[in-house]
């Protein structure tokens, strides 16, 4: 049965991630900053508490070109291992070397140290399939139940 006790404790949990203004959110777990024709892209903070202690993160080469849709990093935690899923088209013009010495940057610090990869975009048009942070909380929300 579904009560208002119930109700608020969801609230609260959804409530206990952060979901920074100026973002732009991905079904598979990332967010992602855009500017200009280039975006900024790591995992959410809701992807990085459900993962655990990060452990290790291989990223992608310079230069690599990846479709939407595209594994393109691995994550490595105690409990589990996932993939950055490639939110956007372009290709890799950055990634975050500190990560390969200090990978637990991805858990304390999710949308600024942990980022993970920068990509020129080649398809400016699919950014419009990504998600606010209103609509990104609403998964969660259905992810939970």
């Amino acid at each position: 049965m579904f009560n208002k006790t119930t109700q608020y404790k969801e609230k609260v949990k959804i409530m206990e991630y952060k979901f920074p203004d100026g973002l732009k959110y991905s079904s598979s777990h990332e967010w992602i900053r855009i500017e200009d024709s280039t975006a900024t892209v790591g995992i959410t903070d809701y992807a990085q508490h459900q993962l655990g202690d990060i452990v290790f993160v291989e990223l992608p080469e310079l230069g690599m070109i990846f479709e939407k849709g595209s594994n393109a990093a691995e994550i490595e935690s105690v409990k589990a291992v996932g993939d950055l899923i490639m939110p956007l088209s372009g290709e890799i013009i950055g990634v975050n070397q500190n990560l390969a010495d200090n990978p637990e940057l991805v858990n304390s610090s999710p949308f600024i140290d942990g980022w993970m990869i920068k990509i020129k975009l080649s398809n400016a048009s699919e950014i419009d399939g990504l998600l606010s942070a209103e609509k990104y909380k609403q998964l969660i929300q259905n992810e939970e139940h």
